[in-house]
């Protein structure tokens, strides 16, 4: 079996580099097909879908294994958004849960520390599952907390995104969130990782972030939700996208 990273990009050059958001409301009835329907349905202008942890909560699973086996059916990667942050036992516990029930990658939160995450990196590592660690998210607020300075040891001060950042790099993370509302943050992230770190960029379109700018900004993938949920044709609006995330 590939690593994940090497499987998203080898489906992101012939579909596109568009991941649902697969994020309905909590309140809604019958998730399950309607996520499975979904995947049936536009599944040719994605290369991934991601679960948000409210989805998660909601499902059994069973569902959750018969919404990843589908998934793989149609050739996309799966990703649990539940941005893991607990102690070393709860999060090797919480990821074997996730791979049994078919996932292929996990976002987590690195404010757990830099020793948690390098071994959540190396567990999911052997079984060929993926870490997407946050350096930036895409809500105005981010900017409060993910910018905020920290003190290293060395006396060095830093913006807290970019500790993430040198973490994911020198641990070996599969890829970073970093908001398309936040261009120029991603544009910092491309320049300080190269070709082998991937950036997951949230909140294009309904959020005000911009395809063709977060795509020169170096972004690798976009994750869309609601601009494709809500729209009144999904497959055109699904197409749309990943037509201008190829050119």
């Amino acid at each position: 079996m590939t690593k994940f990273k090497t499987r998203i990009k080898q489906i992101s050059k012939k579909k596109g580099k568009i991941i649902l958001a697969n994020d309905y409301p909590s309140s809604l009835n019958g998730i399950e097909s309607k996520t499975i329907s979904n995947i049936k349905k536009l599944n040719q202008h994605l290369c991934g879908l991601k679960l948000n942890f409210h989805l998660l909560l909601r499902l059994g699973s069973k569902e959750i294994t018969k919404i990843n086996k589908t998934a793989h059916q149609y050739n996309l990667q799966t990703i649990a958004d539940i941005k893991l942050n607990d102690i070393g036992t709860t999060n090797q516990n919480t990821t074997e849960i996730l791979w049994k029930l078919g996932f292929d990658a996990v976002i987590v939160n690195p404010i757990m520390g830099q020793s948690s995450l390098r071994n959540i990196i190396s567990s999911a590592h052997k079984n060929e599952k993926g870490v997407i660690t946050l350096c930036h998210m895409s809500t105005p607020e981010a900017k409060l907390t993910y910018e905020m300075n920290v003190n290293l040891p060395t006396k060095k001060q830093i913006k807290l995104y970019q500790l993430f950042l040198d973490w994911a790099v020198s641990l070996k993370a599969d890829g970073i969130i970093a908001g398309a509302t936040f261009p120029k943050i991603i544009k910092y992230c491309k320049q300080n990782t190269g070709k082998d770190l991937a950036i997951y960029s949230p909140g294009v379109g309904t959020q005000g972030g911009k395809i063709k700018e977060v795509l020169s900004a170096g972004s690798d993938f976009l994750i869309v939700g609601r601009t494709i949920l809500n729209s009144k044709n999904p497959i055109e609006t699904a197409k749309k996208l990943q037509l201008q995330s190829i050119n």
